[in-house]
């Protein structure tokens, strides 16, 4: 099984033909984010037999120039929004080394098997969360049952309420799930974010089970 295997099957679904007739209306009469050619570059840049970790995130960056198909991730650059910052900083904690701020190109991490999964692929400029209709749910369901049935170490980070609530869908014992807050300013800063010493923890867990670990360090 591989992603095109995955969407070939997922394209006789219902759903998905109600998804495509959604997002040609919408990139047909609004301005939206990414480039409809980028919708799905999270599985176009980390194949499913490679895939190590899954980092969910809820929808794309709204304004000009940030989202490129993969959750947290900006184009070069581009500054980083506020919830990539803590991510960097926390990396930094956990590692002891400095991250490159002015890049928050993340293809680094999706080239090592880090599949950066938005909930909801798209978005309407200027309009969080525009896009939330069931199909994007439907779809991410099939994509967490898919990647649940793998036999390979995966390891799960579902950062705040959203992701956290998909927890259900992870039963697979091979796998591990790390939960904390969002790293957005709002929840980080209440407590919980930092320190939760996700990435440390992954690296552990792929190494124990025989997997390369992820370098996180960005340049």
């Amino acid at each position: 099984m591989n992603w095109t295997t995955f969407f070939k099957e997922v394209k006789e679904k219902e759903y998905s033909k109600s998804l495509k007739k959604f997002l040609d209306e919408e990139y047909s009469n609004n301005v939206c984010y990414p480039p409809r050619n980028l919708i799905f570059t999270a599985f176009d840049k980390t194949p499913l037999e490679n895939v190590k970790i899954v980092i969910i995130g809820q929808d794309p960056y709204h304004e000009p120039g940030q989202a490129m198909g993969m959750s947290f991730s900006v184009p070069k650059n581009v500054s980083l929004p506020p919830s990539l910052v803590n991510i960097y900083k926390e990396i930094e904690n956990e590692f002891g080394y400095k991250m490159d701020f002015s890049n928050g190109d993340l293809t680094y991490l999706a080239n090592q098997g880090v599949l950066l999964l938005n909930a909801i692929l798209s978005v309407r400029a200027h309009i969080a969360l525009s896009h939330n209709i069931k199909e994007y749910q439907l779809f991410l369901n099939d994509v967490l049952t898919k990647l649940n049935q793998l036999d390979q170490p995966i390891v799960f980070m579902l950062w705040g309420n959203s992701s956290r609530k998909l927890k259900y869908l992870l039963t697979n014992k091979k796998h591990l799930v790390l939960e904390s807050v969002h790293p957005s300013p709002l929840s980080a800063n209440r407590g919980g974010w930092f320190n939760n010493n996700h990435f440390r923890l992954a690296n552990d867990y792929l190494s124990k089970n025989g997997a390369t670990p992820i370098n996180w360090k960005n340049y």
